[in-house]
């Protein structure tokens, strides 16, 4: 049993969809096919999967599968970079918008109006992958457009193509900024931040005042 708990496991029950295949997995958990099989392997052995020479079956009523998506939720499930990390296992198209593209050029450097019992992450996803998102979501526990706790605030496109900053899928740098400009009372340090990480021409500066008493 404490063999079979190790992160392999994990991504694997967190990433595996009802109907499945071990190089779709293996694609998805960025694991070499040859893990990915030992593991999905021992999945079966368990009663987590059934397996055909082509496909992966998930069984959602298995008790070892249950025991470990609660504890993925319980555990792991409030804590905001569990919610964007995960997105990476779904095999979906999706790139951080709005403050979160602002969070992601700023590398961590800006956040604001953003706290535990509201968190909301900016994100688009590809209206097509609409579907499979929200089944991820509901199967983890996670929340999608709500008004407290941590949540995925979603705008479903038609079409997504991302910049990767720092491994990171996001809207360009221009559209970025473009929207810090339109909301500049809040995004004035950003932009700065951007200026300096960027080296980019501008006009921008900010400081806060400080004043002797």
């Amino acid at each position: 049993m404490i063999e079979t708990i190790n992160p392999y496991i994990m991504k694997i029950i967190i990433a595996c969809r009802q109907q499945d295949s071990m190089r779709a997995i293996s694609q998805r958990i960025h694991v070499s096919y040859g893990w990915t099989y030992q593991w999905i392997q021992e999945l079966a052995r368990k009663g987590v999967v059934r397996l055909t020479r082509m496909k992966v079956y998930l069984n959602e009523n298995n008790e070892f599968y249950r025991q470990t998506i609660d504890y993925i939720h319980r555990t792991l499930g409030s804590y905001a970079s569990f919610n964007y990390e995960v997105l990476s296992l779904f095999g979906i198209r999706y790139c951080f918008t709005q403050t979160d593209a602002v969070y992601v050029w700023t590398k961590g450097g800006y956040n604001i109006a953003r706290y535990r019992e509201y968190y909301p992450i900016f994100i688009k996803v590809h209206r097509d992958d609409k579907k499979i998102f929200e089944w991820y979501v509901q199967k983890l526990g996670l929340g999608i457009n709500k008004h407290h706790g941590i949540f995925y605030k979603v705008w479903y496109v038609d079409s997504i193509e991302p910049t990767y900053y720092e491994g990171m899928p996001v809207d360009s740098l221009e559209d970025t900024i473009k929207f810090m400009n339109q909301y500049q009372y809040n995004f004035l340090p950003a932009l700065e931040i951007i200026q300096e990480l960027q080296q980019r021409p501008g006009t921008v500066k900010y400081r806060e005042a400080v004043t002797n008493v």
